[in-house]
């Protein structure tokens, strides 16, 4: 059998990630590839950093991308602060709360979860209250932003409530950076990671993170090796820290020249202007599906702008929704995952893809197969009600 090369069908991606790639970025992705330790690929590293800690607002000296999705670093900040029997309060509302109880348990911690409904932010109430029953906890993990649900959880306050315990905090804002407010330094954050194909409008592959001060400490002062040689942030600080660069992998070239390119069209934008933009189109969008007669799943005063999880209607088959939205419509959304699976769509407006003409493609959509299945909804006013939303926001 013969391969020919691979041309990818054109969609417009509004799901849970990735989000559509800006131009720009593809375009920096192009560029010719030079060695990791060519002086001109190490000045675009320190710009990166800088960038990054503008996009993190902080100014945490170890502030860099890790060489690989999420996931990763999650992964990275979990095995470099965790040592062996080390109790970690874990704040568990979605998916990836789940995850990072994972997490805890492959570097030998030990969880202690505090859980809330699906679709609800953390309670910081309970938090404190598990804080006192397990003094000896010195981390606790949660999500800011949970793409499973698209609920946002108070960072600043369960960090305060966390240092007032003495205890370091991990936090999950793989789908904010970029895309609603988050305050490394203001708010205390220790150890933060996100991700570049979300809000940023990068591609899959790389993990910003940023650690504190107290974390870099830490780290520094363990008394284990980090189970993951390739995750040792004591080894990474060579290759990414300040001097003389040690070599520590092959980083990925080509998608750094996009995630330099991605933050700087953020830092052109402003990133507060970022954020305004996410929140007005997160209500154009929520006045069109709730004129249609559908529902948000989440409360209004925790809604993740960038991240809209629709209740499915009753006797709607929400895999055939989505199957027929990408195939007639080459419009990506996302599936309820969990106890939601079946239960609510996702619908993304993040980085690139959040903008107005997402939003009434999105709905027009929405409305022209959801009609067809026989859903119980309004139509001819949905497309109206966000425009009327766009003008008033």
């Amino acid at each position: 059998m013969s391969y020919t090369s691979f041309n990818p069908p054109v969609r417009t991606l509004m799901g849970p990630g990735p989000s559509d790639v800006h131009p720009r970025v593809l375009t920096a992705m192009a560029r010719p590839t030079i060695g990791h330790l060519d002086p001109a690929f190490i000045a675009m590293m320190e710009e990166i950093k800088a960038l990054l800690q503008y996009a993190f607002q902080t100014s945490n000296a170890l502030t860099i991308p890790i060489s690989a999705p999420a996931s990763a670093g999650m992964e990275a900040c979990f095995v470099n602060l965790i040592e062996p029997g080390e109790k970690v309060v874990v704040c568990m509302n979605g998916v990836f709360g789940e995850r990072m109880k994972e997490n805890i348990e492959r570097a030998r911690g030990v969880p202690v979860m505090v859980e809330d409904s699906w679709g609800t932010p953390v309670d910081p109430n309970k938090l404190e209250d598990a804080l006192r029953a397990h003094r000896d906890a010195r981390i606790v993990a949660f999500v800011q932003a949970e793409t499973s649900t698209g609920v946002q959880s108070d960072a600043r306050k369960l960090t305060e409530i966390a240092h007032h315990h003495d205890c370091l905090t991990i936090v999950d804002a793989v789908t904010s950076l970029g895309g609603s407010p988050l305050k490394v330094d203001e708010w205390g954050l220790d150890a933060v990671y996100s991700c570049s194909q979300k809000c940023l409008s990068c591609v899959p592959g790389l993990s910003p993170v940023t650690f504190s001060n107290r974390a870099v400490e830490k780290i520094k002062k363990r008394k284990t090796k980090v189970q993951s040689w390739f995750f040792d942030l004591n080894l990474v600080m060579g290759y990414w820290g300040s001097g003389k660069r040690v070599y520590h992998h092959t980083a990925p070239i080509n998608l750094l020249y996009g995630l330099h390119e991605a933050l700087a069209m953020l830092q052109e934008e402003g990133l507060e202007n970022s954020w305004a933009r996410h929140r007005h189109q997160h209500l154009a969008l929520r006045s069109g599906i709730e004129a249609m007669g559908l529902s948000l799943l989440v409360h209004e005063s925790a809604r993740l702008p960038q991240l809209n999880a629709i209740v499915v209607p009753e006797g709607v088959d929400e895999a055939v929704l989505r199957s027929r939205l990408l195939n007639e419509y080459n419009l990506e959304i996302g599936a309820g995952m969990g106890s939601l699976a079946g239960k609510i769509v996702r619908i993304g407006l993040m980085g690139y893809g959040a903008n107005m003409k997402n939003v009434m493609y999105c709905l027009e959509a929405l409305e022209a197969v959801l009609a067809d299945m026989h859903a119980p909804i309004l139509t001819g006013v949905a497309m109206n009600a966000a425009q009327s939303a766009a003008v008033l926001n």
